[in-house]
């Protein structure tokens, strides 16, 4: 297995983005369209402990059925709002955020996003299975455009674990123990996860 990808990828210059997204967003509508985009429910509701001590419960997921990735790589990122603090602005992004739907599932290698509630820090993640690490970095790439003008300044980040298999990371996540610098407090290093995934 590779270590987790440490380098930071630049974001795209914003007329690029702004093409990648576009393309993201027509790709989206004909999954739509095709019935192949699912919101399964099975694991709503399961807790996620990450290695800083916070903890996240699932709160939604996103998948395209019948695609299995052939270079997987697990891709998970984490942002704070801006403006979103009290319970109920957090229950209405929740529920508004499914229309954002259109902004990631349509990009290249998009196989599956668990949605996390906010920390005890208020940190939102997202967990992403991705064909190919080179195209999770694309769509992060693309990403900063999206999510840096409704994030507080800084708190947009990922990490992307070539290799993996987002169920088996969840399945066993002490296989992610790593002896390297920050990985004992790394907020994207799940350490537990409740009830345990099947």
């Amino acid at each position: 297995m590779m270590d987790a990808a440490s380098h930071r990828c630049e974001s795209m210059p914003t007329p690029t983005a702004i093409a990648a997204v576009t393309r993201c967003m027509l790709h989206t509508n004909r999954l739509l369209a095709g019935g192949v985009l699912r919101l399964p429910s099975a694991h709503v509701g399961r807790r996620l402990r990450f290695a800083d001590g916070s903890t996240a419960g699932i709160y939604r997921e996103t998948r395209v059925i019948g695609r299995e990735p052939s270079d997987p790589a697990v891709l998970i990122v984490g942002f704070t709002l801006r403006v979103v603090h009290t319970a109920w602005a957090h229950a209405a992004f929740r529920a508004e955020s499914v229309l954002n739907t259109v902004f990631f599932a349509g990009f290249p290698g998009f196989e599956s996003k668990l949605w996390l509630r906010h920390d005890e820090r208020g940190r939102y993640r997202g967990l992403y299975q991705w064909d190919g690490t080179d195209q999770a970095e694309y769509y992060v790439a693309a990403l900063h455009h999206v999510l840096g003008p409704v994030s507080e300044t800084g708190s947009v980040d990922y990490k992307i674990l070539p290799d993996r298999r987002r169920e088996e990371l969840l399945r066993r996540p002490e296989q992610l123990v790593n002896s390297a610098s920050g990985w004992s407090q790394a907020w994207w290093r799940v350490v537990d996860v409740c009830p345990p995934w099947p």
